[in-house]
């Protein structure tokens, strides 16, 4: 009994050390003390003590170590592990690692979390929101962009020129804005919310485009000429990266330039002739300067001894001889500014590459950084804003319309749709404030911004497609008083530009973060491959026996929470909130073990093994989802009444994580999934899909005039302008729920039930019977016309419907 309990004993304190990570050399000082205690007794043996040497000192004693165990493991290591490509080293080293990294290393630090700074807009800010983007709004007419000019009209163009709409990330000193990420991203989710056109057109400029890449690498003429001109409009940039043959891989694209002598304004010049086709581009037809990316190439050697010298990009004015722009694509009935642009054997100096001469080759790297913060802003922006508007909208057309003598927000099967819009849009409003914050530290956090324009992407297409179910009719016949259906055809194209979602969940997010959020295994990658042997066998010892306890560690860890179902890990507060906090500990130690486990099976096979990534990707994506939920409700003061759309949101997360940890032990490598399961699932799932009763909660909010119906909203276009209909129907909203005890009024003194309908008509009887005021015969009055225009769709002469006339010749034909 006495062996058994010491047996006891050593297994919880081997088992606590590597819970709480504390270090191999500490561990093995309180082992022997525990088995000193235990020699007291007599209880542990001198072969134990053998056994404890034997492992304790040649794992303590650096030079044995090295010796007996690491070196031999770097000879395998070198062996199975192929040595990274430079574009895989550029991606990897081109952005940082922030909150994300706390979540993939198994241990979450929630206070470091909820001590970011709170995103906040400084006074200027503020103004322009309030000022030209809300003068911006008013001035857009959607349906006629979408449907009669396939443009912005020509006032707007001015003005987004005139307002430094186009320079919102270019400094002061040129001219520009010089506003945060969090600006831009507010900016942007007002436009989104009215205008995908509107959205785009300002978002892009803003985002990859010249602007971002010549403030941070172009040369100081560059600078001075291009910025001002940039921020003054008199400069439309695009970027053109994507070719017909590489979409998603953009390293592969087949663009080229040859490095040559050629005339230059009269002169003999040292430059280079380019060769492209690109397509997708945003503002290309309209473009007078493009940025170009392309392959450089120096047959000749006329700069140096290497012949390839890799992706490039440069400034390429548009009006110059031989560069095609003009023509337009045609997104799915989206009207901004996107086509393709052409040229062969342009001939330009070298002084147009992005960076002077020495740039040259240094495009891919510049492509990534900049991509890591354009990526975590505008598509995640404008998807936030669509579902923040979408949420607002749904709410007040289910209170007014109304089917089976009901508002149709009262029915079950309309809350449920209506709780995946409500919950997700506090969600994403929590996810783009999270990831603003960290770029304005300063942060290029590649793999945040490759969660975020997936997963926000993607619900943004989901509940545009749940808003359009509720709407019926409403959604589908197009008009100035549709405010969803133009949204909900340009949702695949936020699915397919700036890196497909399939190959952006597949093999970017975990792609990227099973190497740089790992705390060890890109330590362990670069030290294998160092030329310095003697510094790289010192190095990859560190990052090896590191990774091996924080293996154990995590094994520990997920077993522990597993069986204790997470109640006694820690969280910040001790509210609704805790078991949430409490169950994220669970799953990051789970992702951090499965993570070490799917490598150490499958090695660089990995990287082949999509569905494996992208479910481990799903892990780590849901917690960053949550976390920034979480620490939403934190910055806004924990505000009661907006819990069920903080559980909403954080429930929804944690069981689609579950879903995909659920899929990942199915068909984890080498028949691992069943042994895992008994580990992590040892009593089960533990998280259930959010409740009927929440989605009641949640509906009820998005229906309810509150304080968190506003913070559900915040910042967006709501007001009642004449080419909003969301605005409009926001007032409508408001004068129907005042209406409802007049009706109730009107009921009672009739001595008969009346119908909600025809209000201007109970206001007629309402004054007949002598008991309404003037100012509540005019409500109804109003609501009525409003209630008529809410419920009502568009409808046209057919030869409105007629996009253009057809040519004579066309007419022929088809006789």
């Amino acid at each position: 009994m006495t062996t058994l309990l010491w047996i006891l004993v050593m297994l919880f304190t081997l088992g606590a050390l590597a819970y709480l990570r504390v270090s191999l050399f500490t561990s093995s000082i309180i082992t022997a003390i525990v088995m000193a205690l235990g020699s007291v007794t007599a209880v542990i043996s001198p072969l134990a003590w053998i056994l404890f040497l034997a492992i304790a000192l040649p794992l303590n004693i650096s030079g044995i170590r090295k010796t007996l165990i690491t070196r031999p493991l770097l000879k395998l290591y070198r062996g199975l592990m192929p040595e990274m490509s430079s574009t895989e080293k550029e991606a990897i080293e081109a952005g940082t690692t922030w909150w994300e990294a706390d979540l993939f290393a198994g241990k979450p630090n929630w206070k470091k979390l909820h001590n970011y700074p709170q995103a906040r807009l400084t006074a200027e800010e503020q103004a322009f929101l309030d000022g030209p983007v809300e003068q911006v709004c008013k001035m857009l007419n959607q349906h006629q962009v979408s449907h009669q000019l396939a443009d912005l009209p020509p006032e707007i163009w001015q003005y987004l020129k005139d307002h430094g709409f186009f320079a919102m990330i270019i400094k002061k000193k040129y001219g520009g804005l010089e506003f945060s990420a969090y600006a831009q991203s507010r900016v942007l989710q007002k436009l989104a919310g009215l205008s995908s056109e509107l959205a785009s057109t300002v978002g892009v400029p803003n985002s990859l485009g010249p602007g971002e890449l010549l403030q941070h690498y172009g040369t100081q003429e560059q600078q001075d000429y291009y910025l001002p001109r940039l921020a003054k409009g008199l400069e439309v940039p695009c970027f053109a990266l994507t070719s017909p043959e590489a979409g998603s891989d953009a390293g592969a694209i087949p663009d080229f330039g040859i490095v040559c002598k050629g005339q230059w304004q009269g002169e003999e010049t040292l430059g280079m002739k380019l060769t492209w086709n690109k397509r997708y581009i945003t503002l290309a037809p309209i473009a007078t300067v493009l940025g170009l990316a392309f392959k450089l190439k120096d047959p000749d050697k006329l700069l140096g001894d290497q012949e390839e010298l890799g992706i490039t990009c440069a400034l390429i004015p548009t009006d110059l001889a031989g560069v095609e722009t003009g023509r337009r694509h045609f997104p799915l009935n989206c009207m901004f500014q996107n086509g393709p642009t052409r040229g062969k054997e342009v001939f330009v100096p070298l002084s147009f590459i992005i960076g002077g001469p020495e740039m040259a080759g240094q495009g891919w790297r510049m492509l990534v950084e900049c991509l890591s913060v354009g990526r975590g802003i505008t598509l995640p922006s404008n998807s936030a804003g669509g579902v923040k508007i979408a949420a607002i909208a749904t709410g007040a057309y289910a209170r007014i319309r109304r089917q089976f003598k009901l508002p149709i927000g009262k029915l079950e099967g309309i809350e449920e749709p209506m709780a995946r819009i409500g919950g997700n849009a506090y969600l994403m409003d929590a996810v783009t404030s999270l990831t603003t914050t960290g770029i304005d530290m300063g942060e290029k956090p590649s793999v945040i911004s490759a969660i975020v324009k997936y997963h926000l992407t993607d619900r943004m297409q989901k509940c545009v497609i749940d808003a359009m179910d509720i709407h019926g009719g409403k959604g589908v016949c197009l008009g100035e008083n549709n405010y969803l259906g133009r949204g909900y055809q340009a949702a695949p194209i936020a699915i397919t530009v700036e890196g497909a979602n399939i190959l952006t969940r597949s093999m970017i997010i975990y792609g990227q973060g099973a190497i740089r959020c790992h705390p060890y295994v890109l330590a362990e990658m670069e030290s294998a491959f160092d030329p310095d042997h003697h510094k790289g066998l010192n190095d990859f010892d560190s990052a090896l026996f590191g990774h091996i306890g924080f293996s154990i560690s995590n094994f520990i860890r997920s077993f522990w929470l597993g069986l204790t179902s997470s109640h006694f890990s820690s969280s910040p507060y001790q509210d609704k909130t805790k078991r949430y906090y409490q169950q994220m500990n669970r799953f990051s130690a789970n992702l951090a073990l499965l993570s070490d486990l799917a490598m150490a099976t499958l090695g660089g096979e990995l990287k082949r093994k999509e569905r494996i990534s992208a479910r481990l990707g799903d892990l780590l994506s849901q917690l960053y989802l949550a976390s920034a939920t979480l620490k939403r409700y934190q910055d806004e003061g924990r505000q009661s009444e907006d819990l069920p759309l903080v559980q909403w949101a954080v429930e929804d997360a944690l069981y689609k994580l579950q879903d995909s940890l659920d899929d990942l032990l199915d068909n984890f490598p080498m028949g691992l999934g069943k042994p895992l399961r008994l580990v992590l699932f040892p009593f089960g799932r533990p998280i259930k899909r959010p409740s009927d009763l929440l989605d009641h909660k949640v509906a009820k909010i998005m229906q309810t005039p509150c304080a968190s119906r506003d913070r559900l909203g915040k910042g967006q276009y709501l007001t009642p302008s004449q080419f909003n209909p969301v605005g409009i129907q926001e007032q409508t909203f408001k004068d129907i729920l005042a209406c409802e005890p007049l009706v109730d009024k009107i009921s009672r003194a009739s001595g008969k039930r009346l119908p909600f309908m025809w209000l201007d008509k109970l206001a007629a009887e309402g004054k007949a019977l002598g008991i309404l005021s003037e100012e509540e015969i005019a409500l109804l009055e109003r609501a009525e016309i409003g209630r008529m225009k809410s419920i009502n769709v568009d409808d046209f002469d057919p030869q409105e419907l007629k996009a253009q006339a057809i040519k004579p010749e066309a007419q022929h034909q088809a006789a």
